[in-house]
């Protein structure tokens, strides 16, 4: 099985998984490409749910493309699930995630719900986090203050661009990345993270981060994860 074939087949599980919850609930939906595959799983059972809230412009827009209902995260206390892929998690449900660049949107929608559902093939599995650049999302007039404390954690740090269009390929340097809440990325690569939860706290200090892609505190309580075999089940 390729990739995508491993994407589908885990879209399909977390549809199932989900659909056990009782009728009427309100979902929380993550963003990335296998997140997709889950909301193109479920679009058959949208009545199931009273509702969607959502962790990123594309995902709204591939929603309501569907006909889910989506609602403003304000209008919504809690949310019994939230469901979302991983660009690595350990053995402990801790991940990092951001490599779409829709890490604080999804850190909060992942803050409202009661379980945080992770759906991944099993590349994303490792032993400790840092083999993925981690994503730090910075306003951007903190830029070069946030890179200079982030540089003193030891690993190489960059500033996100954005994808070059072909009108764009004879024009540098690149425009920054910015996000759908303004900001601009700063990824980490080289770092042994050791303790997730606190490097976590750690960088969210620092003035001028938005959020940090490391999700400890919001780690993963299921985690569903596809291979050549089929998916497993994973708690956490």
């Amino acid at each position: 099985m390729n990739q995508d074939q491993l994407k589908l087949l885990v879209g399909q599980a977390a549809c199932e998984e989900v659909l056990r919850l009782p009728r009427g609930q309100i979902l929380g939906i993550g963003t990335g490409s296998t997140a997709n595959c889950f909301i193109d799983a479920l679009a058959p059972y949208k009545d199931h749910f009273a509702g969607t809230v959502s962790s990123s412009n594309a995902t709204t827009g591939r929603l309501l493309k569907h006909g889910f209902k989506v609602l403003d995260p304000n209008e919504v206390s809690t949310l019994p699930a939230y469901v979302d892929g991983a660009d690595e998690i350990d053995g402990s449900g801790n991940m990092i995630k951001g490599g779409g660049g829709a890490l604080t949107r999804e850190k909060i929608i992942a803050s409202m719900a009661q379980q945080f559902i992770c759906i991944c093939d099993s590349s994303k599995q490792v032993k400790s986090l840092g083999g993925f650049a981690l994503p730090v999302e910075v306003i951007p007039l903190a830029k070069g203050a946030v890179q200079r404390e982030l540089e003193k954690l030891g690993g190489t740090v960059s500033l996100r661009l954005a994808k070059a269009t072909r009108e764009d390929l004879d024009q540098t340097p690149s425009a920054p990345f910015v996000t759908d809440n303004g900001g601009w990325i700063l990824d980490i690569s080289g770092l042994k993270i050791t303790n997730p939860l606190k490097l976590e706290s750690e960088i969210n200090q620092i003035a001028g981060v938005i959020t940090v892609g490391l999700f400890a505190k919001e780690k993963a309580d299921i985690l569903l994860v596809s291979n050549e075999s089929g998916v497993s089940r994973l708690t956490f």
